[in-house]
């Protein structure tokens, strides 16, 4: 058995913590409720048993690697020279705090604080959708919208650690008012909760539609299944879904030109429902794309390059996978 990583997943609901040896190979994994509300210490000593837990296992095991270090897929911005969180709408309480550092020194190893959605962007490329590129751009659409981008091997934080928001590109200039304070981001038409809220704005219409049976328990699978079932309506919502993803998605193909983009999280379950539209829209909308896929006669000057817009392949346990991987690749990741 090689060396392996330790990839935790820390999110506001639970805590995840695993095993990955430098195969890719998934070796051990915890799993336990995030209790927010006992403060970030506690939080934070859980995580710490957790990994020591784990780390145990693995010495108890025939021929055991040895660790190279933690890597933690946190919600929110990220400080990555210094480790900080500096703010995470599902962490309250925990803005400015050294969770890094807080770990290292209980846990006495190497420790990578990154974005979860970073993080779920390179599972995907090791292990996922992107297996065998060197460049992709995600898209996890949740409860909101996240992004990450892996730029020949390497996810692409910018100067300052806030590039791959890509749930808050805007793909309507006048629309819905979005949490992060601007208007019409791709969160407001692409993720979970704005799934639910277009639902609802159908059922403020006099329009007949399956969608009045859920009223009182709507939900983005909820509406999947009615759009699935054939109401017209739902449908719609979906449409919207697809043509927003694909508005940002063109834009992104025009500006980087990667190989690959990859749909994952929750919503990307009602691909079914969503992919036609957003295949339709990047089509219509971004030149680079016609010009380079093989419907429309194999690429640019004949070479038969195309780019792919694929779901993600890792589900839930890509940004475990990813951050597992961090302290693989070094401080360089």
């Amino acid at each position: 058995m090689g060396d392996y990583g330790i990839g935790v997943d820390l999110g506001g609901t639970n805590l995840r913590v695993a095993a990955v040896d430098e195969d890719g190979t998934m070796l051990l994994k915890r799993e336990l409720p995030t209790e927010v509300s006992r403060g970030r210490d506690e939080v934070i000593g859980e995580l710490c048993r957790a990994a020591q837990a784990v780390v145990h296992d693995m010495r108890e095991r025939s021929g055991g690697g040895e660790l190279r270090g933690i890597g933690v897929g946190v919600p929110g911005l990220i400080d990555s020279e210094s480790g900080r969180l500096l703010e995470s709408p599902n962490l309250p309480g925990w803005n400015d705090y050294d969770v890094k550092g807080e770990i290292e020194r209980r846990l006495g190893t190497t420790v990578i604080l990154e974005n979860d959605a970073n993080a779920a962007a390179l599972g995907e490329l090791w292990l996922g959708a992107g297996r065998g590129s060197e460049s992709l751009c995600m898209y996890t659409l949740g409860t909101g919208v996240g992004g990450g981008l892996v730029l020949q091997g390497r996810i692409w934080r910018g100067w300052n650690g806030m590039a791959g928001e890509l749930g808050h590109c805007n793909v309507e200039p006048e629309g819905h008012r979005c949490g992060c304070g601007s208007w019409g981001c791709l969160e407001q038409y692409a993720s979970a909760t704005a799934v639910v809220r277009m639902a609802r704005e159908a059922l403020e219409s006099s329009v007949q539609t399956a969608l009045r049976s859920l009223a009182g328990g709507l939900s983005s699978q909820a509406v999947y299944e009615c759009a699935m079932q054939g109401d017209a309506e739902a449908k719609r919502v979906f449409e919207r879904v697809g043509r927003s993803l694909g508005m940002a998605i063109a834009d992104m193909v025009n500006t980087l030109n990667l190989p690959l983009y990859v749909i994952g999280g929750g919503v990307s379950s009602a691909w079914d429902a969503f992919a036609p539209a957003m295949f339709a829209e990047v089509r219509r909308r971004s030149f680079v794309y016609a010009g380079t896929t093989a419907e429309n006669g194999g690429g640019v000057g004949g070479r038969a390059r195309t780019t792919q817009i694929r779901r993600a392949l890792l589900g839930g346990d890509g940004g475990l996978y990813g951050a597992a991987r961090l302290p693989m690749l070094g401080a360089g990741a």
